[in-house]
């Protein structure tokens, strides 16, 4: 095994550690780092003119707010539900958009709508449950 595969691995087992050990609450917060980190990610590909990595970064990102997007609870979130639902869609379609028309503006657009419901996120106490 050579030292990047050996890295790689490493990270891998790291990554499903942390998840197994993670609160519900944890999780979401890595949800919406793993998409914020795709996001720049796919900007990068974007301005180098990688086309096949940019679109697979911009496909993650996709599931993984698609992801957020299904983990609502239309029961109890009310209002509060249905505007994240409509942000979280409307991300998706902003992601969509960048990816067809190379616009880095719209990568940079949905980077900071999701940055910004994180930090809401993170500043919610977890109760570990």
């Amino acid at each position: 095994m050579n030292y990047t595969s050996a890295a790689r691995h490493y990270q891998q087992v790291n990554v499903q550690s942390s998840v197994v050990d993670a609160s519900p609450h944890r999780l979401v917060q890595m949800l919406f780092e793993g998409a914020l980190q795709r996001i720049a990610e796919a900007k990068g590909a974007m301005m180098r003119s990688d086309i096949a990595l940019k679109g697979d970064k911009v496909s993650k990102a996709i599931k993984i707010v698609q992801g957020l997007q299904g983990s609502l609870n239309d029961n109890e979130g009310g209002e509060l539900t249905a505007n994240l639902d409509q942000l979280y869609d409307y991300v998706v379609r902003k992601l969509i958009e960048a990816n067809r028309n190379d616009d880095p503006n719209s990568l940079d657009e949905c980077g900071r709508l999701l940055a910004e419901i994180k930090t809401a996120w993170d500043g919610i106490a977890d109760t570990g449950v």
